[in-house]
């Protein structure tokens, strides 16, 4: 099955750890990758797709999935808020807390998925990784078989989606595409 990832946009945010096991938990792969290689440069995570097709060449790039790694801070409890100054000698009970490391796929289609080998089964993988994610939202249209389908997964749970085909993209709904360049009041003649 061959499809194609014409819009994609993610703000989604989960455990490196949770990548990790979804990766090592023997994960259902598209038929078209045989395996997903995970590399870790600095604070870049690279998730890249195996052809399971020996006629791919070698030196054509597959598609990967690209992500920041950041620290966060995670609190077994949610820490007290501002507020009113409190004036008593007492010491304040330290909440406990732990550094997580954190893989987050922000960004369009070329910043979060790139290549295009492969391209569409390895969108498939990340809608799985997607559901994993506890903040976030990925967005995405697709196509198989001539057909568009839209995507939403918000905050791991997969939300209703639709398209809209407008006649000029530029434009939003109040008609503004943004300067007229022609009839501007601030560009003298």
């Amino acid at each position: 099955m061959s499809g194609r990832v014409y819009r994609l946009h993610s703000t989604l945010e989960l455990p490196l750890e949770d990548v990790e096991a979804f990766l090592n938990g023997d994960p259902d792969l598209p038929t078209e990758i045989e395996s997903i290689e995970l590399t870790r440069r600095n604070n870049t995570l690279i998730l890249k797709a195996v052809a399971a097709d020996d006629n791919l060449s070698k030196y054509t790039p597959t598609a990967q999935l690209k992500a920041s790694v950041t620290e966060n801070r995670v609190y077994e409890e949610e820490p007290p808020r501002g507020g009113n100054p409190r004036w008593t000698d007492e010491e304040e009970e330290e909440i406990p807390s732990e550094l997580v490391e954190f893989a987050c796929f922000k960004g369009d289609r070329e910043t979060v998925l790139q290549n295009t080998a492969l391209q569409y089964p390895m969108f498939r993988v990340f809608r799985q990784i997607s559901l994993l994610a506890e903040k976030g939202t990925l967005t995405a249209i697709t196509e198989i078989n001539e057909e568009l389908s839209a995507h939403r997964i918000v905050e791991g749970e997969e939300r209703p989606a639709t398209i809209e085909v407008v006649e000029n993209p530029s434009q939003n709904e109040n008609g503004s595409g943004g300067v007229d360049w022609r009839d501007n009041k601030f560009i003298s003649d």
